[in-house]
């Protein structure tokens, strides 16, 4: 019975742990917004792309290649999206303001504040593609690898 006992506070004890650390955000902006630099953060071009609004102006695979030929990706955890305000919503858009930590650029860690455009596509909300090339530093040009 005692270890049946352990079993089941180690349990608890790890489901807690789990949802302590997942992001969950109560604006669904936000959420929109952390999750596109969650997919952005892991290098998961394709779902990123397919994940944003305005993407008209290049092809998937040409962004994934751009994507993946940049250095700067969004910082972890608590460091990704801070101070998040909704500046201005519409039936179909939002404008939001957040600050986004990065790394990997000049500098090597830095954070840069900026005011993002969401579309409600979907059923859901997007952030547009320009907003990320402009985040990235993507410069349109992909490096020759020898």
């Amino acid at each position: 019975m005692p270890r049946l006992s352990l079993f089941v506070v180690i349990t608890l004890l790890c489901l807690c742990a789990t949802f302590a650390a997942a992001d969950y955000r109560i604006d669904p902006r936000e959420q929109a917004l952390s999750d596109t630099l969650d997919l952005w953060r892991e290098g998961r071009f394709e779902q990123l792309y397919d994940s944003l609004s305005h993407r008209n102006s290049i092809s998937r695979e040409r962004f994934s290649a751009l994507m993946r030929d940049t250095s700067v990706r969004p910082a972890c955890c608590h460091h990704k999206l801070n101070e998040f305000r909704l500046i201005i919503e519409k039936q179909t858009t939002a404008t939001v303001y957040a600050r986004i930590g990065l790394e990997g650029g000049p500098g090597s860690e830095q954070s840069r504040s900026k005011e993002f455009t969401l579309d409600h596509q979907e059923g859901r909300w997007k952030v547009r593609l320009t907003d990320i090339k402009s985040l990235s530093g993507m410069t349109g040009k992909v490096k020759k690898k020898k």
